[in-house]
């Protein structure tokens, strides 16, 4: 029977902490984590990625290339990962935004829908924004209406309506449980506290 993983994870460089406390199955690869992280940090996954578990680098293989990257969509999370232990999870090579997980506890499956974020703090950066420096930029942009940028950046292309400190747990959770249900067949549920 699988058990039930609860992960934190961070994205350095930024503060204050943008980060969400997660749940997954430990019988998942690390392909299937990086679809759950892009979800609970609200990423669109458009770039590549890379897990750096130990020494390893685990991810999409590039045919091209003769490199010794581990196959995510073949490495089950079990077989790397212990309590405690923490690992880097870099997306997006061009802007490299790097995340720090740490596996806070293991539990035993109790039939609850899994994935589901269980609490996090601010709204992950909006893709394609130039890395830690365009992030930074962006706020002050937005925090300025008179700004010489703020049609373009703002008005244009991120929306008005975009908060870096907005963290919204029931869409998050509804994500995660629309992406299972496409995986595995089965209708969950999720109720929030």
């Amino acid at each position: 029977m699988a058990q039930i993983i609860q992960l934190k994870i961070t994205l350095e460089g930024i503060f204050p902490k943008i980060w969400r406390r997660f749940l997954v199955k430990d019988n998942i690869t690390f392909q299937k984590l990086h679809d759950i992280i892009q979800i609970v940090m609200g990423w669109g996954n458009y770039h590549l990625y890379g897990f750096y578990v130990d020494k390893e680098k685990i991810g999409l293989p590039d045919p091209h290339f003769d490199n010794e990257q581990l196959n995510a969509k073949k490495i089950k999370i079990k077989d790397k990962l212990s309590v405690k232990q923490k690992f880097g999870y870099v997306y997006d090579f061009g802007d490299n935004w790097e995340h720090m997980l740490t596996v806070e506890k293991i539990l035993d499956d109790k039939e609850t829908a899994i994935p589901v974020c269980l609490e996090g703090e601010r709204a992950g950066p909006p893709e394609d924004c130039g890395s830690y420096p365009g992030y930074y930029e962006l706020m002050n942009i937005r925090g300025n209406k008179k700004h010489p940028e703020y049609k373009e950046r703002i008005v244009e292309w991120l929306g008005e309506d975009f908060d870096f400190e907005k963290f919204n747990l029931n869409e998050i959770n509804k994500e995660l449980l629309i992406q299972n249900t496409k995986i595995d067949g089965r209708t969950r549920y999720w109720v929030p506290k």
